[in-house]
């Protein structure tokens, strides 16, 4: 519909399932919309991982904002990042501009939380956006590539183990990820190199992987990954990360050539720059419309919000609820326009889902609890239910099928790199390759 300056302003900060919905609940609103992102892409985050380890392609799990509302004319799309928020002046910063706003929806999402090290990051690595999936796929390929090389047996088994610390559901994915790619299908590539080698371990302080699912299923999931070959390592600390690996609190050095993180999130700097309330890990505390306290112009959903629903539930940080989020603060809009009074959030728990590898997943909906093949299936219809624009759902059924089928993964692409500067360890100079041994359960051949 065509709008107005007369109309009502609505700014949504962040392309995510909170801020699409909410400007696509507002679609038929006599109000003008802009919506600002520093990415130009809805990501589709819950993929993420697949990206990472090599199942799927960017353009797979991400569509272009302005795309996904082409058709919806009052909205005006604006690629940037808000630095600063004027909560009494209704004013915002993006870059060096500044916008003024009617109604204000903050839907950033979250940032990754290195508990006080940030200095780790350089060699852990963490998933949340698309460059750093691309950096972690990077990183493992070129893994496997020095090994090929290596004739040291024990820089081989640097090269070739890997760390996932943090046991949520994106440790858990990750892990089994990379235990599927190692031996089913890296494994048939390389001729000096027996990858069935490699090393996979998740490391959880905790006592237990997905402590947010019930025991029963935490415990399925736990065996499924060791049926995959992951090591699972629970209740140790560590105190240091390198370039060499991973050191844990008891003085024990675990050699790798790659560690990722995947072990919490905390709120972004644009949350701690608001100058309200925020819990331990700097979410902003919202009332029960979503609000921010004292701004009732103002609204925060998503993995930036910590909010307790009308029924007392502490709201998670998944998609379907940012969506709900999103939705009901466009309500919200709707009815002080209509001069109603606001409602209170309500969250509609449709469950909660984790997979594990091929055929291997657990979900728990509502009472039912699920895990193997039929978590598994669960999984993937919900996940391609939920992709942006036909086309992404098509491809990925696609992709997940044909993988399923033969094995194959299309997606390992080492791009930006020469090939002898990128590798992660020394190489040295290339000699015949020894062949491997074509029986399963044959010793390994020496490389040294």
């Amino acid at each position: 519909m065509a709008t107005t300056a007369k109309e009502p302003h609505v700014v949504i900060v962040g392309g995510g399932f909170g801020g699409l919905n909410a400007a696509k609940a507002l679609r038929d609103a006599p109000v003008r919309i802009t919506l600002v992102d520093r990415t130009n892409h809805h990501l589709f985050q819950p993929l993420l991982y697949q990206v990472a380890t090599a199942s799927l392609s960017p353009a797979d799990i991400a569509v272009p904002i302005r795309s996904v509302l082409s058709r919806q004319r009052n909205v005006r799309v604006l690629l940037g990042e808000v630095t600063r928020v004027d909560l009494a002046g209704r004013r915002l910063v993006i870059d060096e501009d500044a916008l003024d706003y009617d109604y204000l929806i903050l839907a950033v999402g979250a940032a990754n939380n290195y508990f006080g090290h940030e200095e780790w990051a350089r060699f852990a690595p963490a998933l949340k956006s698309l460059d750093e999936a691309l950096t972690i796929r990077e990183r493992m390929l070129l893994a496997f590539e020095a090994a090929e090389r290596e004739e040291d047996p024990e820089a081989r088994r640097r090269l070739l183990t890997f760390v996932v610390i943090g046991g949520g559901a994106t440790g858990v994915e990750m892990a089994g990820a990379f235990a599927e790619l190692a031996r089913h299908i890296l494994e048939r590539d390389f001729r000096a190199l027996d990858a069935s080698l490699a090393r996979v371990l998740l490391v959880e302080i905790g006592p237990r992987i997905l402590q947010a699912f019930p025991e029963r299923l935490s415990e399925s999931a736990e065996e499924q990954l060791v049926s995959l070959g992951v090591e699972v390592v629970k209740g140790r600390r560590f105190r240091c990360i390198d370039a060499q690996g991973v050191e844990f609190d008891d003085g024990e050095r675990l050699p790798a050539a790659t560690v990722i993180w995947a072990a919490g999130v905390r709120g972004t700097p644009l949350a701690r720059s608001l100058g309200v309330e925020l819990d331990r890990i700097g979410r902003v505390k919202v009332a029960p419309d979503c609000s921010l306290p004292g701004h009732p112009s103002a609204f925060a959903i998503g993995d930036m919000a910590m909010l307790r629903d009308r029924n007392g539930v502490d709201v998670p940080g998944l998609s379907p609820a940012a969506i709900q989020e999103g939705r009901f603060v466009a309500r919200c809009i709707l009815g002080d326009l209509a001069g109603r009074p606001r409602g209170q959030f309500a969250y509609r728990d449709k469950g909660t889902m984790a997979t594990i590898g091929r055929s291997r997943a657990i979900a728990k909906l509502g009472r039912l609890q699920l895990s193997g093949m039929l978590a598994w299936l669960a999984w993937l219809g919900v996940h391609v239910l939920f992709l942006i624009g036909f086309k992404n759902r098509f491809v990925v059924m696609f992709a997940w099928m044909w993988q399923y089928i033969t094995f194959k993964r299309g997606a390992r692409l080492i791009t930006g790199h020469t090939a002898r500067s990128a590798l992660p360890a020394a190489a040295p100079a290339l000699s015949p390759p020894t062949p491997r041994p074509s029986a399963r359960g044959a010793a390994p051949p020496s490389l040294a």
